[in-house]
């Protein structure tokens, strides 16, 4: 029997995508790319098992080769920072795994691209105090944006009252979520296999958080396994 996909080679391990049989090379080449697989797909867990670091890769850029542009190299952040404010770290990624949770069809770069606008933003707000939207003429990336900006904001803001209740001020800035986004913006781009359909950084939110799980109540029992890449 040949390939389902390139009807040339011999197939050789079943595709869920396709639901069909395909052979190894169509596998590796259109994995993520042509192919929406599914996340329990063992040859995709095993590729993403194998897989090398990935220092970020760029939209314009050749294949493999780090966008330092799209890791806002100029927003610097510390481990202290990370020790002091692993709480909002997992908050904030609360925040974007339930987005993605509530839309199924976002990938990798959506999520990316999404938070890219949203540091944007808060590098507007904290640099000038203006409150800024990058433009995009993308009618669906804008909505994404829009969604997970709503998620976000509502987690900041229940963050801060939850700091006002147990000492009785709010000591968050906004700085210090530009600061949180940028980590979990370079996270990201380190965690996506970069491929069009990839699911590789959402799935990886996805494992942090239950379903059930609350964005503020809880979060200890996360521990540190967000802040180490």
């Amino acid at each position: 029997m040949s390939c389902a996909i390139c009807e040339e080679r011999k197939e050789k391990r079943f595709c869920p995508a396709v639901h069909g049989k395909i052979c190894p090379q169509c596998c590796g080449e259109q994995r993520e790319v042509t192919l929406d697989c599914p996340s329990d797909c063992p040859y995709l867990l095993q590729a993403r098992e194998h897989a090398a670091p990935n220092p970020a890769k760029a939209q314009n850029d050749g294949p493999g080769e780090p966008d330092r542009v799209a890791m806002f190299p100029e927003v610097e952040i510390t481990e202290r920072f990370l020790y002091e404010r692993e709480q909002l770290i997992l908050g904030l990624s609360f925040a974007l795994a339930k987005s993605a949770r509530a839309d199924r069809s976002l990938m990798d770069r959506d999520l990316i691209a999404a938070m890219s606008s949203l540091v944007k933003s808060y590098q507007t707000l904290v640099n000038s105090s203006l409150i800024y939207e990058p433009p995009t003429a993308n009618l669906a990336l804008q909505a994404i944006i829009r969604d997970i900006a709503r998620e976000v904001e509502t987690m900041v803001r229940e963050f801060r009252e939850a700091e006002q209740r147990h000492i009785g001020h709010t000591r968050l800035r906004d700085s210090e979520v530009l600061m949180a986004l940028v980590f979990l913006l370079r996270l990201g781009l380190g965690r996506t296999s970069g491929r069009p359909k990839s699911r590789a950084f959402t799935d990886f939110l996805f494992a942090q958080f239950p379903e059930k799980h609350s964005a503020i109540a809880g979060l200890e029992e996360t521990g540190s396994r967000l802040v180490i890449p």
